[in-house]
């Protein structure tokens, strides 16, 4: 097969009417069905033919990123972009994956390692040689085996709770629903971080409870602030998402968690830690079910290290008898978590396939944190090597309403404005943009080149390089 020049191949746009990358997309996708590129073949680099074409460089990736998605060419790290096979193709998405991943979640990246998926892969194959036990109904809270399996899970954050206290829920949200509807009233507070997890805002407002946010500073939120409200409002509890917290990728320092648990030991608040992020980070401080135990309701989701289709959570109760009644809650509106994600999760826990899942995703972070630190301005964001985000704080005169309504259209990555966080607090000029998720290294890449090169220009000039 003859493969074309990397200099050789130029779109005709002279006549389609779209936004400029769709057309170079639609280009792609034309030139490949009618024959004139094959198979292999090697694009321009992009950067060349935004020269060529005198387009703006982000305009041309986001025409590659496009074509990428609808399943005609593929980027291979340090190579180029090339022509796929069609056998590949066909087995490409027939619609955007935005279409069936929602890019508003804080997701990790996706492995993509051959020899990781077909541990993951095994795991499901072995799990499935019992596939009719796991179609029945089971008992509430796991397993002795599925506890074991957690235990050894939760041993890595220090913690070894006892079965008692411990229990397995269907995803971290029905445990948050479970604990806060019998430890709080309608009308009730819950006292969060002032910028906070979007999933309490919406849990707190179908319980009718009234969140009041708590300052924040790069250590956390303020302790001093926290007792002054304990003593204001009587609250019934604390949320905290104390290690690297969504949105603003910051982790609550060993110490500040010592001032935050001996506020709460005073007022007797208990603390309800969603530990989403606690298995990310490489070396996070002790957690608070570790400083508080006898105060503190412990979620360790298993969306963000493992994967969000397990919908599994480990909860540890802060004692027999409240496990007991949140318990029943859960139950009541859950009945049960999934056996067949609780029989994966536990596989892959015992065979070692999570620790390397958790691997490939710290890996993958921490690559895509780096191509942020070098692709966008020092300082307009805040960040840990760790962290599936970015917080943008955005420039003047960027609102972050004009610049969702810009970038949205590359719809390649996903953009939430600060609004979905914020408790008590004007929200504001910035935005949430999540670096993991379906998207491979280079369309992270181009997608960032984009935002930089936005973030860059006016609102004006900006929308001159669809």
């Amino acid at each position: 097969m003859i493969v074309l020049d990397v200099t050789n191949w130029l779109p005709d746009l002279s006549t389609r009417e779209k936004a400029r990358y769709l057309a170079i997309a639609d280009a792609i996708e034309a030139d490949v069905r009618s024959g004139r590129l094959n198979s292999g073949d090697r694009l321009p680099p992009q950067r060349e033919l935004a020269r060529r074409l005198n387009f703006d460089f982000t305009t041309v990736a986001r025409g590659y990123v496009e074509a990428q998605k609808r399943g005609f060419i593929e980027s291979r790290v340090g190579q180029g972009t090339f022509v796929m096979a069609q056998g590949q193709r066909s087995r490409a998405p027939s619609q955007p994956r935005e279409d069936f991943v929602d890019l508003t979640m804080n997701l990790p990246p996706e492995p993509d390692d051959p020899a990781l998926l077909d541990r993951m892969q095994a795991g499901l194959e072995w799990i499935g040689q019992d596939i009719v036990a796991l179609l029945r109904y089971q008992n509430f809270g796991g397993s002795r085996i599925a506890k074991e399996a957690a235990s050894n899970w939760l041993g890595r954050r220090a913690l070894v709770p006892s079965n008692d206290r411990l229990f397995i829920t269907p995803g971290a949200h029905p445990a948050m629903l479970g604990i806060f509807s019998t430890m709080a009233q309608p009308g009730d507070v819950v006292l969060c971080e002032a910028i906070t997890y979007p999933g309490m805002k919406t849990i707190g407002a179908q319980l009718g409870l009234r969140l009041v946010g708590i300052p924040m500073d790069q250590e956390g939120i303020d302790a001093t602030a926290l007792e002054e409200a304990c003593s204001k409002h009587k609250p019934k509890a604390l949320y905290l998402n104390p290690t690297l917290q969504n949105p603003t990728t910051r982790t609550i320092s060993a110490e500040r968690r010592t001032e935050i648990a001996a506020v709460a030991r005073r007022y007797g608040l208990p603390i309800v830690e969603d530990d989403a992020y606690g298995f990310v980070a490489p070396n996070p401080p002790p957690p608070f079910a570790a400083l508080a135990p006898e105060l503190t309701w412990h979620i360790a989701g298993l969306a963000k290290c493992l994967g969000a289709g397990l919908r599994m959570a480990y909860v540890i109760a802060p004692d027999t008898k409240a496990g007991w009644s949140v318990g029943a809650a859960i139950r009541a509106a859950t009945v049960m978590a999934s056996p067949l994600t609780v029989a994966l999760a536990t596989r892959w826990i015992e065979d070692g396939t999570a620790d390397a899942i958790l691997k490939s995703i710290r890996i993958a972070t921490q690559a895509r944190q780096q191509l942020a630190s070098e692709i966008l301005r020092p300082g307009s964001f805040e960040a840990d090597p760790s962290s599936f985000n970015i917080w943008v704080n955005l420039p003047k005169p960027w609102t972050r309403s004009a610049f969702i309504g810009q970038t949205a259209r590359s719809a390649s990555i996903g953009i939430v404005a600060s609004d979905a966080f914020c408790v008590g607090i004007e929200p504001p000029e910035a935005v949430r943009i999540c670096l993991g998720g379906p998207l491979d290294f280079e369309q992270v890449r181009a997608a960032l080149e984009y935002i930089g090169h936005a973030l860059d220009q006016s609102p004006a000039m900006a929308s001159n390089f669809l």
